[in-house]
């Protein structure tokens, strides 16, 4: 995968304090293999990265959907979170068909010339 080859270490904070918004360099870690909500994620950024990355993820992702089901902590409750969000989505209201009907047959009247 060489378009995946940049590494990045990244260690858990010190503190429970949340990462720094403003700081564009942050790391935000995603588990795909671990939470279901990750992976939608990088499927979505599949979906709107440049070709050769694209493929590479794809391999990623068919490479996690076919191993284990593995669940973290978080990646349990997104998973819980999404099959009941499953469960309650509402289906679509069918809209209903307007009834087809039978066209008159029109008559064609011939206009007369009215004369002077």
């Amino acid at each position: 995968m060489p378009e995946l080859t940049r590494r990045y270490i990244v260690m858990t904070m010190a503190t429970e304090a949340p990462f720094d918004m403003r700081d564009p360099d942050t790391p935000f870690v995603l588990k795909p293999w671990k939470d279901p909500a990750a992976l939608r994620a990088l499927e979505v950024y599949r979906d709107y990265c440049y070709p050769e990355l694209g493929e590479e993820l794809a391999a990623w992702i068919d490479a996690i959907s076919s191993g284990p089901v593995v669940r973290g902590g978080v990646g349990a409750r997104n998973e819980q979170h999404l099959s009941a969000r499953a469960r309650s989505r509402p289906k679509a209201p069918s809209r209903p068909r307007a009834k087809k009907t039978k066209v008159a047959a029109r008559r064609v009247v011939k206009k007369r010339k009215r004369s002077r």
